[in-house]
């Protein structure tokens, strides 16, 4: 432990961030990083816990306290504060495949569960990590890790995302020869068009990419496994295979005038965007998408709070987002103690840059859409939305949502955007390989397994665990990967 009072002598701090009027004239990264000298203090306040909840990753009622991927948080937070950077990056690498994804886009489950945080600021773990791998980048450390020795095993791994990319580097790492197959046609899955360049430059994602073409994985892009190719014939070629598409089919709202123009699920909304400032070089804002139009969004979650941010961008007249559940505490309620996931108000960076633009949260609590009405175009033109609150179901003891009689209003509506999350897989894929699906339409395993019903097929990420974050996507990739290698070699040293 460096610094046994840094966390009684220093405040935590976070790097500077772009100004809400300031950051929506563009999609770059608002984050910034603080000077090095800044940041090694905010490694000194860890305290070193005889019980480090914070790389525990364990299941707390129901959600996860600390990190799944079992990141060594005080030993890096010790280095940080020493200013040794190099092991830093070193002891990261031991457990964290891209440490550049999830210091960008996870909610920081570590920090979450900092003991330094149950009475005071936690300990700024992600910057902490962010800081070492821009640092290693910087200075050359990170490489490409093409093995000396090859297997003779081929794995193809299906899906590009977080999950898959993470599976497909440690099995090269291996030795086996690993291609990789992405649908669209740039790599990345979710971090490339499911995530806003403004929270994820796609630059470093190519970064990353460009170092494991370098160690051999081979990208194939522009192919639908399960409509281009077929899973047995895929099954010919390769020895073993990955399945790792993501949670891809979004939950839709159906209700009346849900066929009019206008209504979009969110990632489509998101991915159309990213992939026109990409196709142009950033030359090129889709503003016509929603400029001047009043945007609904539907979902309280991290993709509804992107379409938000998008939109504003985009010059939407107005933004409202719906959220079915009740508003959440400010602060911790007795019934959700340290070190669960605190579930309490968070304002997001799309919220704040709306309470910048209009005047107020765009968040209604409660609310619900009960109707679509289109003009004579065809057009989405207003919303019927209704106030919910909470009743138990006296057979099953369930609390439900339920429309409260008297509420129901209209307002104006342009542009719909449903972020109402994912009912799991697009079953075409694992029909292609003759894999059985659970009753949520995840691949079934069994439980803490990646192996599916079908031989030679394993499958990691949202298709295997369903919606999650990015970390247990990563961390699902390795572990699927692990069990791929024993398959193959009869033992595993990932």
């Amino acid at each position: 432990m460096g610094k046994p009072t840094g966390f009684l002598e220093y405040e935590r701090q976070c790097g500077p961030v772009v100004a809400p009027a300031d950051r929506i004239r563009d999609f770059k990264e608002f984050h910034k990083e603080l000077p090095l000298e800044e940041q090694r203090l905010q490694g000194a306040r860890c305290m070193e816990c005889g019980v480090p909840f914070c790389q525990a990753g364990v299941m707390i009622a129901g959600m996860a306290s600390g990190c799944p991927l079992h990141n060594l948080v005080p030993e890096i937070n010790d280095l940080v504060y020493h200013g040794n950077w190099e092991q830093a990056y070193v002891r990261l690498s031991k457990t964290h495949c891209f440490p550049e994804f999830t210091s960008r886009v996870c909610p920081a489950l570590c920090e979450a569960a900092c003991t330094c945080g149950l009475h005071s600021a936690p300990v700024s773990t992600k910057e902490n990590e962010r800081a070492v791998i821009e640092y290693a980048y910087a200075n050359g450390l990170v490489k490409a890790d093409a093995p000396k020795v090859r297997t003779g095993k081929k794995v193809a791994v299906i899906g590009s995302g977080p999950a898959g990319l993470a599976a497909a580097q440690q099995l090269n790492r291996r030795g086996h020869s690993v291609t990789v197959y992405e649908r669209s046609d740039r790599p990345g899955g979710l971090l490339r068009y499911g995530i806003p360049n403004m929270k994820l430059e796609k630059s470093v994602i190519d970064r990353r990419i460009k170092l494991m073409e370098e160690s051999g994985i081979k990208f194939v892009c522009n192919v639908n496994v399960g409509k281009d190719i077929t899973g047995k014939e895929l099954l010919k070629q390769y020895d073993r295979v990955v399945l790792a598409c993501g949670a891809s089919n979004p939950r839709d709202i159906k209700v009346p005038g849900r066929e009019a123009k206008g209504i979009r699920f969110a990632v489509d909304f998101l991915s159309e965007v990213t992939k026109t400032l990409l196709d142009s070089d950033f030359t090129k804002i889709p503003y016509e998408l929603a400029k001047g139009k009043n945007v609904l969004v539907i979902g309280g979650g991290d993709t509804g709070n992107d379409c938000v941010g998008t939109a504003i961008r985009l010059g939407a007249a107005s933004v409202t987002q719906l959220e079915m559940m009740p508003k959440p505490p400010e602060c911790r309620a007795q019934s959700n103690p340290w070190p669960e996931w605190p579930k309490v108000l968070k304002t997001d960076y799309g919220q704040e840059e709306a309470i910048d633009q209009f005047g107020h949260d765009p968040r209604i609590y409660q609310t619900t859409v009960t109707e679509f009405k289109k003009n004579k175009d065809g057009n989405v033109c207003a919303a019927k939305i209704v106030s919910l609150t909470p009743k138990k179901d006296e057979k099953t003891g369930r609390m439900n949502m339920v429309p409260v009689e008297g509420t129901e209003k209209e307002i104006p509506v342009d542009l719909v955007l449903i972020a109402a999350g994912f009912l799991g897989s697009e079953v075409y894929v694992p029909d292609s390989f003759g894999v059985k699906c659970n009753g949520r339409t995840n691949v079934d395993t069994k439980s803490g397994e990646y192996q599916t019903s079908a031989e030679r097929v394993f499958t990691a990420g949202d298709m295997h665990r369903g919606q999650s974050l990015v970390v247990w996507a990563i961390a699902e990739g390795r572990a699927a990967a692990k069990a791929v290698d024993e398959s193959l070699m009869g033992y595993s040293e990932l």
